[in-house]
């Protein structure tokens, strides 16, 4: 792989590309350099700069918080080969550690617990290749409202019928009727689920993909179950260290409806029967 822009970053030259895993969104690829690191690297000619600066400002956010591992970010960058790119440090997986569900668990509460601000975010970023609006507010349940549902919501509304469309309206208007108010804003990783965390090389888990924003912790806890859920191990010792308000069990469906229009306005139809399980639940 032949590339200046490249060079003038890392220094040296790249003597073999090797394509490797990297989401559905994204190319991915091993870089081998002549001076022997490794070096990882995500790459989409469909997207601006923003989309990867976004990605490196939430590892970086994360890993300032100095309670969860995230790969270093060395550069993002575009050029004409690769478009716009994304280079982070190469992590070769070690076996997992004794106690990795525990400890993660812990490692999240604590992330969880970090001194944050105002709900939302500096700026806006992405949740997958859709926008996610982070408007700041001071109060969480309209966050979740103006800046989670509403959006999505309206990018779907070719979905719902007029009947329909009330309850969602109902639904959006009475939603401190369901949720509550955090004891203290936590900064979010904003899309966990089994995909967005890897074993790193001091055989812990480490967190990769962010979507950050500040919202209420109980909303990344909620996604870590909509696909499967984690080790029970990792939730028991969450609640050690942060235990959750009462009634997490009956928002948690609520919260993760977010996640699920959201895959149905990038992927279609086939979400729209989770969705609507969780309208006829709620409104």
């Amino acid at each position: 792989m032949k590339s200046e822009s490249l060079r003038a970053i890392l220094g040296t030259d790249v003597l073999r590309s090797i394509p490797v895993s990297g989401g559905d969104i994204n190319d991915a690829y091993k870089l081998n350099l002549s001076d022997g690191r490794q070096i990882f690297m995500k790459a989409n000619r469909s997207v601006g700069l923003s989309f990867f600066q976004a990605e490196a400002e939430g590892l970086e956010a994360i890993r300032a918080t100095g309670t969860i591992g995230t790969p270093k970010v060395i550069a993002v960058d575009k050029d004409q080969q690769h478009g716009a790119f994304l280079l982070l440090e190469w992590v070769e997986a070690a076996p997992k550690v004794y106690g990795f569900w525990e400890t993660f668990g812990r490692s999240l509460a604590r992330m969880h617990q970090a001194p944050a601000s105002r709900f939302g975010w500096e700026k806006d970023n992405y949740i997958g290749a859709s926008p996610q609006i982070n408007t700041p507010h001071d109060n969480w349940i309209a966050f979740y409202r103006d800046c989670r549902l509403s959006p999505q919501f309206e990018r779907a509304q070719h979905y719902f019928d007029p009947s329909m469309w009330k309850r969602i309206t109902r639904l959006l208007d009475h939603l401190e009727d369901h949720l509550v108010e955090p004891p203290h804003p936590s900064l979010l990783h904003g899309d966990l689920w089994s995909g967005n965390f890897i074993t790193g090389n001091d055989g812990q888990a480490w967190l990769i993909d962010p979507a950050v924003y500040v919202g209420h912790a109980e909303a990344d806890l909620a996604m870590t179950e909509l696909f499967g859920g984690f080790h029970p191990d990792f939730y028991s010792a969450y609640r050690e260290v942060n235990p959750l308000q009462p009634g997490y069990e009956q928002r948690r469906d609520l919260y993760n409806l977010y996640h699920l229009l959201n895959h149905l306005n990038l992927f279609g139809g086939g979400y729209l029967s989770a969705v609507l399980r969780i309208l006829n639940r709620y409104s």
